[in-house]
């Protein structure tokens, strides 16, 4: 009579993950923000004031600075506000530029994002990220208009970016 082969015992398989909802189960949420590219001319050159921050995955990003409407606010006085926040620069709206809606998931919601873009002209201040009450940017810099849009990281912004060159110096 022959042994029976003896079975490879394994470590225990872990449990599954906790199931996660559907994503057509999950509940929307609308956000609207404002904000836009902020410009300086300096000798004949346009600056535009960009700030970097971290994305989920952790890489650092440039990007236009942007953020949600107060209770009360309207898109150009939120856009005027969160460039003074997030770059230090003070600025008045010259026109509107685009209006993008994107979305996307977290974990428990999905999020229908409208985010109103303008150009605006500095008229004062200091390039810092200290007044961020989010502390989201975590670099802010003057690059000029010509090179930005190898800088940004979204191409909706580089399109944004394009609109504005338009506006400033005719289309190419």
């Amino acid at each position: 009579m022959s042994r029976p082969t003896p079975r490879r015992r394994f470590p225990a398989r872990p449990a599954p993950p906790p199931e996660r909802p559907a994503r057509s189960m999950l509940p929307v949420v609308d956000e609207t923000s404002a904000g836009g590219l902020v410009v300086d001319v300096v000798d004949g050159i346009a600056l535009c004031a960009v700030i970097a921050r971290r994305n989920r995955a952790g890489r650092l990003e440039w990007c236009l600075p942007k953020g949600h409407l107060e209770y009360g606010e309207t898109p150009e006085q939120a856009a005027v506000r969160e460039v003074a926040e997030e770059t230090g620069i003070h600025s008045q709206v010259i026109r509107h530029l685009a209006t993008i809606d994107y979305w996307f998931a977290g974990h428990d919601r999905r999020v229908h994002k409208v985010v109103h873009h303008y150009l605006l002209a500095a008229v004062g201040g200091e390039l810092t990220i200290e007044n961020d009450p989010d502390h989201e940017a975590e670099d802010v810099a003057w690059i000029p208009l010509d090179v930005l849009p190898g800088r940004l990281a979204y191409p909706n912004e580089r399109r944004v970016v394009a609109m504005a060159r338009d506006v400033l110096v005719g289309p190419s």
